[in-house]
């Protein structure tokens, strides 16, 4: 979540909408996911009052979750975008995040969850917004800071294009379908389904999904590639190839200990001053840029910010 917000802000050229918000909601979601594992047990005979009490607490998680997955859109809202590789997976992050999440409301009631409970209509939800979601934010973060790593040198960006769509599409190949399947009934952890011929007509669904998970798996592997061609050959970029106003773009190419050879940069602004400056910083603003970093303080000139 940390790094999608990074990211969106900085390729919407936008503020991230309503920062403080962000940050109590992620702090919420930490607080309350420790108190909602026993909807993992409504069928397990528990007391019906305490089944109640971890509905409550399942479903007040979607309140924080909620606030962030509309600050997000909010922050993409008349956002200049820039659509490279990592801005596709942070909002690909966002997709699956509010579609898993939705399935989350059914299965945290513990009276919805006994249709469903232990079906595959449980892993279709699961890994969208804790598996596909974790792995959509890990690459938008790979892709974002990869020249940072790696003295800027710049992963291929049609390689990442092909790499975020084959995932997008084949992710939800493999998990839409799941939904039903459950709803149909369909237990998971079974080694297979033979010997129940009421499922017999769901083995179609079974092999397109398995289809889909052969695809998505060999697109991972372009990835793969990509990056370790990139870290040996790829092309030399800027040293601040996005322009970020946070300061690791500041330092160096070269790896240094303290990351930057003398005094720590000092810190004129916060990170997020993206198409909005103070008044007081418009005569320092160069045409056609909207950003300033940090640590250019308001009495730099021209010349030395196009430095």
């Amino acid at each position: 979540m940390g790094l999608v917000s990074e990211i969106m802000a900085t390729n919407s050229r936008k503020p991230i909408f309503g920062y403080r918000a962000m940050v109590a909601s992620i702090l919420a979601i930490a607080f309350l996911s420790t108190i909602v594992w026993g909807h993992h047990m409504f069928i397990s005979g528990m007391n019906p009052f305490l089944g109640s009490v971890f509905t409550f607490t399942t479903l007040l998680i979607a309140i924080p979750s909620a606030v962030k997955a509309f600050n997000w859109i909010t922050t993409l809202w008349k956002g200049n975008l820039q659509l490279n590789t990592a801005m596709l997976f942070s909002i690909g992050f966002v997709s699956t995040f509010i579609t898993g999440g939705l399935t989350g409301i059914i299965l945290g009631d513990s009276a919805l969850d006994i249709n469903v409970h232990d079906t595959y209509f449980v892993v279709a939800h699961f890994h969208l917004v804790m598996g596909v979601s974790a792995l959509y934010g890990l690459f938008a973060g790979v892709y974002h800071w990869f020249p940072k790593m790696f003295q800027s040198r710049m992963m291929n960006k049609n390689l990442g294009y092909v790499h975020f769509w084959v995932t997008a599409v084949g992710a939800y190949g493999v998990f839409y379908p799941m939904h039903f399947i459950g709803m149909a009934g369909l237990p998971r952890r079974y080694y297979n389904n033979t010997n129940f011929p009421y499922f017999d007509d769901l083995a179609d669904v079974n092999v397109v999904i398995t289809i889909f998970a052969i695809i998505t798996a060999a697109a991972q592997l372009v990835f793969l590639y990509n990056f370790i061609h990139s870290m040996f050959y790829g092309k030399k970029g800027p040293q601040n190839p996005w322009k970020s106003n946070t300061l690791e773009w500041t330092a160096p190419i070269k790896h240094i200990h303290g990351n930057w050879d003398g005094p720590i940069p000092h810190v004129y602004r916060w990170s997020y001053d993206y198409s909005k400056l103070n008044k007081d910083e418009s005569d320092y603003v160069i045409p056609g840029q909207d950003y300033i970093p940090q640590h250019i303080p308001l009495q730099e000139n021209e010349e030395e910010l196009n430095h």
